[in-house]
């Protein structure tokens, strides 16, 4: 059975202190990570102290925007339209929780190859990062 992807209504996140970088990129077409100086290491979700070695010495960097479906489940009760969720592990190595979008929900495989796109939300200057096939 196919499952045709819908665009559905997103509504715009709550902005937390120091999100700006991440959702000005979204803007920009970049998705935006957080990488540790001290580890070497890239973060996500975003946040000042890097969980890997508790290092505040953090910086803001733009990822490829590629990496792998990790799991994922499509949601066909949960609203109007079916969606699905998943975890994508990054080409930089964070995992983060995202939609897959553009294609047939039920050929989404783990272990694929997916790139970012940028999909807009309630408020049309809140863009938010989610993936395709690549």
């Amino acid at each position: 059975m196919a499952t045709p992807y819908q665009d559905r209504k997103i509504p715009a996140p709550t902005l937390n202190e120091g999100d700006a970088p991440y959702f000005e990129g979204a803007a920009q077409g970049k998705l935006m990570t957080k990488y540790c100086n001290d580890c070497k290491k890239y973060h996500h979700f975003p946040r000042p102290m890097c969980p890997h070695c508790h290092s505040t010495n953090t910086e803001w960097r733009e990822a490829k925007g590629t990496g792998t479906v990790y799991s994922v489940s499509v949601t066909r009760a949960a609203g109007p339209v079916p969606y699905a969720l998943a975890y994508v592990t990054l080409d930089e190595g964070p995992t983060m929780i995202t939609n897959i979008v553009d294609c047939d929900l039920d050929t989404i495989q783990i272990g694929q190859k997916v790139k970012v796109t940028f999909k807009p939300t309630d408020d049309p200057k809140v863009l938010v990062p989610m993936f395709k096939p690549a």
